[in-house]
């Protein structure tokens, strides 16, 4: 692990594929192999700047990102983009296939693109896409963008684990209302109106100004003021400006110190999720609770038991089997 963790630090793009597919495997061997590679690349991280990309299927988001991550490099910055896939549920692989949907970026050099399967994680966030983005900063990307597939939970998944959150939408969809009423406008630093070109310019800017009025009704996430701009990723329009805006707002971030802030509470989740997965795991793995807990999902679907009390007798008899000394050999 030491010498994978040099390669990444070295920027070497196939050991930090190779870094990423280790941290996303689930097999327990690889789970202490990666969490060794993290701690030997930490020191190494934290400087990057992490935004994260969401919005429904249709907004065009792949579009953009490949618009804005070709200007970010032609601006001198080395970019990484992880952009979450739907899994396949034959092969448990990316559906999309990101690379093929960011052809002129992924073509240019200074950019790793990596799609990653969400693997059934609600909110359409990889789970391993927080330890990812560690690993793309070790080696030396000092830009990354985290796509989600914006299936409604994603944008809180993806909004609590980067610097910076933009809400792509598209002018006309009809959802405005839907938008604002889902709270998402409240998660969002940034909310573009993309697609404001040829017959879709009037309504974009009709979906900019609706937008723009809800964001004065919500409270504000610490440290900046959200915006709206126009874009049109397709015609290459609005981009210089989302990437200055998107820029000064972390500029922003730095100076009053939410930054830091906002990074330590991620922290904070992030070990606490890992406690509940790992929990979640070990009850998985542990027979006699296993067993348990089939004969008590019977009992739930079946209506002779409350699903809180069967939680809980479920967690008592783990607490207090483990509890009990080992039988004595003798």
């Amino acid at each position: 692990m030491s010498e994978l963790a040099r390669q990444v630090r070295d920027g070497d793009r196939r050991a930090l594929a190779r870094a990423i597919t280790l941290v996303e495997s689930t097999r327990p061997d690889h789970r202490h192999e990666a969490a060794e590679l993290l701690s030997a690349v930490l020191p190494h991280t934290g400087d990057a700047t992490r935004i994260g990309i969401s919005g429904a299927p249709g907004s065009g988001k792949s579009t953009f990102i490949d618009a804005l991550g070709r200007h970010v490099l032609d601006t001198g910055h080395r970019l990484a983009v992880l952009a979450v896939d739907p899994t396949s549920e034959r092969t448990g692989g990316s559906i999309l296939g990101d690379k093929t949907r960011m052809t002129e970026l992924s073509r240019r050099d200074g950019v790793f693109v990596r799609p990653s399967p969400t693997g059934g994680t609600l909110g359409g966030v990889a789970r391993r896409t927080r330890e990812a983005m560690l690993l793309c900063e070790a080696a030396g990307f000092d830009v990354v963008l985290v796509e989600t597939v914006g299936v409604g939970q994603s944008e809180v998944a993806v909004a609590g684990m980067v610097d910076l959150f933009l809400l792509l939408l598209a002018p006309g969809g009809g959802d405005d209302l839907q938008g604002i009423k889902r709270g998402v406008v409240e998660l969002a630093d940034l909310v573009v109106v993309n697609k404001a070109d040829g017959d879709l310019v009037a309504a974009a800017r009709a979906a900019a100004t609706d937008y723009g009025s809800a964001l004065t009704l919500v409270r504000p996430r610490a440290g900046v003021e959200p915006r709206v701009m126009l874009a049109s990723a397709r015609e290459d329009q609005g981009i210089e400006e989302v990437w200055e805006a998107l820029t000064a707002m972390r500029e922003q971030l730095v100076g009053s110190g939410a930054l830091v802030e906002r990074r330590t509470e991620q922290a904070r989740h992030w070990m606490w999720s890992e406690v509940t997965e790992t929990l979640l795991r070990s009850l998985r793995h542990d027979e006699p609770a296993a067993s348990l807990a089939t004969r008590l999902e019977a009992d739930v679907t079946a209506g002779t038991i409350a699903p809180a009390a069967a939680a809980e007798q479920l967690l008592e008899a783990v607490w207090r089997r483990r509890s009990e000394p080992p039988p004595s050999s003798t």
